[in-house]
Order: C-alpha cells, then sequence, then structure tokens
C-alpha cells in the first residue's frame, strides 16, 4: 500500500477518514507493539517528553484534560507536518526555540 496523494491528504474529510483508521489500528494492536513503534517512529526522548508535558497539563488544569488531551494529540500532527516540511527543504529548524 502506497502512501495517499497529497491532494487527498489535504481534504479535511480524508484527514479525518485517515485519523480515524490509524486510531483503530492504534487501539486494535498489542501494547507491546504499540510501544515499538513509538520507539521505532518517536523514540524514547520525544516519548518522554509528551508523557512529561501531558502529566505538567493534567496537574495544572485537571478541569481541561479532554480539551488539552485534543491539543496534545494535534501539537503531534503539526510536528509531524513541520518535520515534511523541514524534509522537503532538507534544512533544520531556523528558531532558537527548537534548540
Amino acid at each position: 500500500m502506497g502512501r495517499p496523494a497529497l491532494v487527498e491528504i489535504r481534504d479535511p474529510a480524508r484527514k479525518r477518514e485517515l485519523a480515524v483508521e490509524f486510531i483503530r489500528q492504534i487501539r486494535a494492536m498489542d501494547r507491546d507493539d504499540l510501544h515499538a513503534l513509538i520507539l521505532r517512529h518517536a523514540g524514547e526522548e520525544l516519548a518522554e517528553f509528551f508523557i512529561a508535558y501531558a502529566t505538567n497539563l493534567i496537574e495544572r488544569e485537571p478541569d481541561r484534560a479532554a480539551e488539552n488531551g485534543s491539543s496534545l494529540l494535534l501539537i503531534g500532527y503539526l510536528i509531524r507536518c513541520f518535520e515534511e516540511g523541514m524534509e522537503r527543504r532538507g534544512s533544520g529548524p531556523e528558531s532558537p526555540f527548537l534548540h
């Protein structure tokens, strides 16, 4: 199975379909397989960063856990978009905030 065409992915309805399918696959995965997938694609350091960030958000604003959880999912998506943009440009981050 190849990657969907870029134009197809930019369609908001298609993005939702892909997200739903991805979540279905993740939910059906064995815990060890999911952990291996996370380590392979994100790495231990990024996984630890997100757990620390999520813990901090929940502790600061426990009444907004669902909203903050949604934001974390979107942040992960946006990080991936940023990475893909960097790969297309063939350059590293320009902002000092990312070092």
